[in-house]
């Protein structure tokens, strides 16, 4: 079981490394690590089982956040529409996005990251993502708002950028231009 001391910090070097593509067929090691992963997500937002193993709560978890360097992650939430989104990702790829943008009022966390982080982060409003799944079959997904930014904070990650990289550190409060806020 993947607890919160597997997941390294910032400062840890594979959390700067950018990730490398997953041979496919994805191996059985790799689809476990991946159930494994979501396993942990489903734990860390359920409120008895995360104060049980001391899980912070999570919706995302890349590979690089375990110290593994492969284009690897798992997401697992519900959007404000009640749209659950359960998916294990291999090699994912943004193939086309808004020019509109998006951020997210309350800022953004992260597992790897244990101090609050202040300010806006842009990202794309709208994207289109190509990926192989759990069952080792491609998938497309169109997202937007909320979950479009989960997805490409992931990506981040298997890029080896954090979410505060984007945070304009002469104002970090300053909405960016055009975007639109998601609450």
């Amino acid at each position: 079981m993947i607890t919160m001391k597997d997941i390294v910090r910032e400062g840890h070097p594979a959390l700067r490394k950018t990730a490398i593509e997953v041979p496919l067929p994805p191996s059985e090691e790799d689809v476990e690590l991946l159930q494994n992963m979501l396993t942990f997500l489903k734990n860390s937002q359920d409120p008895e089982i995360s104060k049980e193993y001391d899980l912070r709560s999570g919706v995302g978890l890349a590979a690089p956040q375990l110290g593994i360097n492969k284009r690897m992650f798992a997401v697992y939430f519900e959007d404000d529409n009640g749209k659950k989104y359960n998916y294990g990702l291999i090699n994912p790829k943004i193939i086309s996005h808004s020019v509109e943008q998006a951020y997210l009022t309350t800022g953004e966390g992260c597992l790897s990251v244990d101090r609050e982080v202040e300010g806006y982060i842009p990202r794309y409003a709208r994207i289109t993502v190509k990926a192989i799944n759990l069952d080792g079959e491609p998938i497309k997904l169109r997202l937007k708002g909320y979950a479009a930014v989960v997805f490409q904070h992931e990506i981040d990650h298997l890029n080896g950028i954090m979410f505060y990289d984007h945070i304009n550190k002469k104002s970090p409060y300053t909405p960016p231009a055009n975007a639109i806020a998601i609450e």
